[in-house]
């Protein structure tokens, strides 16, 4: 049965995509959330159990407090609070922490670390899915149940300052509001005074309940300079000095109110050390949370460490803190703290209703809940509470009393950790059946391409399927039966946890048809080939060529690294798996050329070319056929390297170096900075760099890296571009002084800091230019069917305007990365690609190889953590959405986009060495009859 290439190429799509689908649906399972909406504002609350006895306390408990004020930094982490920082910059804070009526807290937030989940986190006590880093960029308004929306159907009057991601999350929530972008960075000054100075008029009025004022200041600085920066300091008093400013009013205003006030100081996430955030390491996910209010007092001596909470806790709390409902969809615990001055009824009453809500939210996300532990808790606790209640309705005031509602107190507590517990468990849950279905459809559906990929793929475009035996037919039929059974099996034992499970059954049975088709479709195809190879290895060929190591090692390299991401180690450190390849590689390409040079190649032409001769070696295609995918089928015997022991002088010894020259500057660059999950916390070039100490040195090296980027991009470029090429990197170092990060030579300090607003543009009106010109060369040849050489000059110029655009983008310590790419990749042509004659797949993987290393060398990560926002605001006075998102993307992509676009160019340049431009060119390109035409690149 033949099959046509293109049906064949939609097929494998459809099924990919069902595959990646599918294992996404069990990678991402459905978040814990009430199924019963928030439509339900008038739900009765939980009566008090009483054993019989009859109780008054059927209604939600009133507030605790009069007003509440949120004054939420952004990525204040713990130990900006609790650590030195906070003893030397936030002196007020502190004497609130360690001698003040307040507690303090270690609020754990899990990830995604970026603010809109974490802002969901805190209002609705859910763990938001990391699906809501995508919404971050642009956020939908929050429909799930959350504790602004209880406070406005309660009445309460909400006022908000701040990270305009409030209003786009609660529109229509707020009586009075002023949002601020968060997207740029590079503000770090008015971003956090246009919150501050509605202070004193808002503080003075009192038609306000709840009071929420977002900072971003802090979370810019880090992303600009770090958390080391002198700026955090800074901006650390002027927080501090709000603060006292707020709690200062809310003292004074009690006088006047019979409820206390609230003040919470909290972060939204912390800090990575290098100044991102978004993944799961300590310095991300621990952040300071302090609960001020004069209902707190304490004791002399009483010594109040922080504890350590998680960051949805707080939902509950604040809910019971305005007499509101608990949230829903909330799987954090009461703050016992807040409550625990209370009488012992008040106390059991708020922890039953956090107990009746996580129990009802367990029922309804987990189907065997009667076998958790905590909800047998719950169960026992609320049937000693009604025992306690029966007692304390008969008025006994016994020692029995006290002792039971201490016993009911921490059965609570101990079924609130529980339930708590089993549903972030539960959120966390992978839907390891679904991944592997997913997973089997995806290696099968490559299974398929790798054996059946070059025939459809050929100039007949078809695919012959072969027909398989009786016998290897009836394994076919048995297989989707066998596979329906293992299904069954599965989703029983699963208890209904599975998406697969929870599907049609027709819908599943035509999964399982579909694995069992693929599977028989691969083992046919494999029964082909290999019966295929029997019969061609009865006539071997004349020549016998050895296997090139290199195809091997970029063959099981790529394999295995696309097998080791279905492991999330492999995944948090990939840097150091493209580093081990990138080694190996040199290695490999170390033993051709020693082989070559040296000993031969008992199929290739025994001869060598000398220095002053083309490497290239490339022939026209046959006459009168363009070329195709049949002409790319390179002869092994022909296309493999001429020994290289003819060559002399420094071209020889440049070829036998270059792969030792190679590896050291990838040892150099992976010194420079430390990235994955394992290493990232270790010192690195990078870091003593970036130190105020050390600028002097700084500045030497970027003006070095600025003059070699220079040098080696502006041999190819006219005139008019390489002119606009010195101007720009003269732009980028006069830029890089003007921020503060570099110095002139006659300068020993820069303390006039700007935005380096005017040198950026003067840097992309360079940019521009030699875009433009490089586009236009580019036109010019395809409208005018002009020679190779002045497409290849167009593609070129592009490919400079990028690098100058990449040297504008990138931090100061990363500049030696650009640099060190463009000398490997003219090592690599000069002495690498050429003299040993690579083919285009093998120059493509390579390309690809390092462009990949390169990504880890400027150091990036799989985190988002590492991701330099900075870089989308250079030369930008205001937040315009789509260049900084281009640009921030082009800074984080810079290494494979230019590994990418130089693969361009050398393909290009390569078959432009091999297009005849006459026909006395085209006669004397024409092989004699017999000896096999081929191209090196396509």
């Amino acid at each position: 049965m033949r099959l046509g290439s293109g049906t064949f190429a939609a097929c494998c799509v459809v099924i990919e995509v069902l595959g990646v689908a599918l294992f996404l649906r069990g990678f991402f399972p459905a978040p814990v959330c009430s199924f019963s909406g928030t439509e339900h504002q008038t739900e009765s609350p939980a009566p008090e159990p009483s054993a019989g006895a009859i109780s008054n306390w059927t209604k939600l408990p009133p507030p605790l407090f009069s007003k509440v004020v949120i004054m939420l930094i952004d990525a204040l982490r713990d130990d900006f609070v609790f650590g030195s920082k906070g003893v030397k910059f936030m002196p007020y804070t502190t004497y609130l922490v360690e001698k003040g009526s307040s507690h303090s807290f270690v609020a754990e937030a899990k990830p995604p670390t970026v603010t809109m989940p974490r802002i969901k986190a805190l209002m609705t006590g859910s763990l938001p899915g990391f699906i809501d880093v995508v919404r971050n960029l642009n956020s939908p308004t929050l429909l799930e149940d959350n504790v602004i929306t209880r406070a406005k159907a309660a009445g309460k009057r909400i006022i908000f300052y701040g990270d305009e991601t409030w209003v786009k999350l609660f529109p229509k929530h707020f009586v009075e509001y002023d949002g601020t972008t968060s997207f740029f960075v590079s503000d770090y000054t008015e971003v956090d005074d246009n919150v501050t100075r509605h202070l004193d008029k808002v503080l003075k009025r009192r038609d306000w309940d709840v009071l929420i004022l977002h900072y971003l200041g802090l979370d810019h600085i880090g992303h600009i300079s770090g958390p080391n920066s002198p700026l955090i300091g800074r901006k650390l008093s002027e927080m501090d000095s709000v603060l006292m400013k707020i709690h200062t009013s809310l003292l004074s205003e009690e006088r006047e109110t019979l409820l206390p006030n609230l003040l919470v100081l909290c972060g939204d996430h912390g800090m990575s050390e290098a100044g991102g955030h978004g993944a799961s390491s300590v310095e991300e996910v621990n952040t300071a949370m302090i609960l001020i209010s004069s209902a707190f007092e304490r004791k002399p001596g009483d010594v109040r460490r922080p504890k350590y909470i998680q960051q949805t806790d707080l939902a509950a709390t604040l809910s019971i803190g305005l007499g509101l409902p608990i949230p829903k969809s909330s799987i954090g615990n009461l703050i016992f703290p807040v409550v625990e001055g209370k009488p012992m009824r008040e106390q059991l009453r708020f922890l039953h209703l956090n107990t009746v809500q996580l129990s009802k939210l367990l029922q309804e996300n987990v189907p065997s809940y009667k076998k958790e532990p905590g909800f047998e808790q719950f169960k026992v606790s609320e049937r000693l509470h009604g025992n306690w209640v029966r007692l304390y309705l008969e008025e006994n005031s016994s020692e029995v009393l006290s002792n039971l509602g201490s016993k009911v107190r921490r059965q609570y507590l101990d079924a609130l950790r529980a339930l708590s517990l089993s549903l972030s468990r539960q959120a966390a849950q992978y839907d390891v059946y679904s991944m592997a279905v997913g997973t089997v459809l995806v290696l099968e559906v490559l299974a398929l391409l790798l054996v059946s990929g070059p025939r459809a793929l050929s100039g007949k475009a078809e695919l012959d399927v072969p027909l398989p035996s009786p016998a290897f037919s009836l394994l076919c039929y048995l297989l989707p039966l066998g596979l329906a059974a293992l299904h069954v099996t599965v989703c029983t034992s699963a208890g209904g946890t599975c998406y697969l499970c929870s599907l049609p059954w027709l819908t599943a049975g035509g999964v399982m048809v579909l694995v069992s088709t693929l599977l028989c479709a691969v083992l046919s195809a494999l029964t082909g080939m290999f019966a295929g190879g029997k019969r061609l290895s009865k006539n071997p060929p004349q020549c016998n060529s050895r296997s090139s190591e290199l195809d091997l090692l970029i063959l099981l390299g790529t394999v295995g690294h696309t097998l080791s991401l279905g492991a999330s180690s492999f995944i948090e450190e990939e840097p150091q798996t493209w580093y081990f390849l990138v080694n190996t590689l040199c290695l490999a390409l170390c033993h051709e050329i020693y082989r070559n040079c040296f000993l031969g190649d008992d199929c290739a032409p025994q001869r060598c070319p000398h220095a002053g001769e083309d490497f290239d070696g490339v022939a026209a295609a046959p006459q009168g056929k363009s070329p195709g995918p049949d002409v790319w089928e390179l002869d092994r015997a022909s296309r493999r390297p001429s020994p290289l022991g003819a060559l002399r002088g420094p071209d020889r010894w440049m070829v036998l170096a270059s792969p030792w020259l190679i590896l050291t500057c990838c040892r150099l660059l992976r010194s420079l900075n430390q990235t994955g999950v394992q290493w990232a916390h270790r010192p690195d070039l990078g870091h003593w760099l970036t130190s105020p100490d050390h600028k002097v040195e700084l500045s030497v090296l970027a003006a070095v890296s600025l003059i070699m980027i220079f040098v080696l991009v502006q041999k190819r470029c006219s005139l008019a571009s390489k002119v606009a090429m010195a101007f720009g990197l003269l732009g980028i170092y006069c830029y890089r002084v003007a921020i503060g990060n570099l110095l002139f030579p006659w300068q020993q300090n820069n303390k006039d800091i700007s935005k380096g607003i005017t040198e950026a543009r003067f840097v992309y009106v360079f940019v521009l230019g030699i875009l433009f010109t490089g586009t236009k060369g580019l036109l010019k040849s395809q409208i005018t069917a002009d020679d190779f050489t002045v497409k290849t000059v167009g593609l070129w110029e592009i490919y400079s305007g990028l690098v100058l655009l990449a040297a504008l983008l990138l931090r100061p310590h990363n500049l030696p990365v650009l640099a060190l790419s463009l000398v490997i990749q003219t090592i690599m042509t000069q002495f690498v690609w050429r003299p040993l004659r690579h083919n285009a797949a093998e120059v493509t993987v390579m390309h690809y190889w390092f462009g990949q290393a390169f990504f880890y060398f400027q150091g990036n990560s799989n985190s988002i953590a590492t991701v330099d926002i900075s870089a989308g605001f250079v030369g930008l006075d205001a937040y315009v959405e789509i260049p900084a998102m281009l640009l921030t993307t082009f800074a984080t992509y810079t290494g494979p986009v230019l590994w990418a676009s130089h693969l361009v160019n050398f393909l290009t340049s390569e078959a432009s060495r091999s297009e005849p431009t006459s026909p006395d060119q085209t006669r004397q390109t024409r092989h004699p009859p017999g000896h096999h035409a081929y191209l090196i690149l396509a």
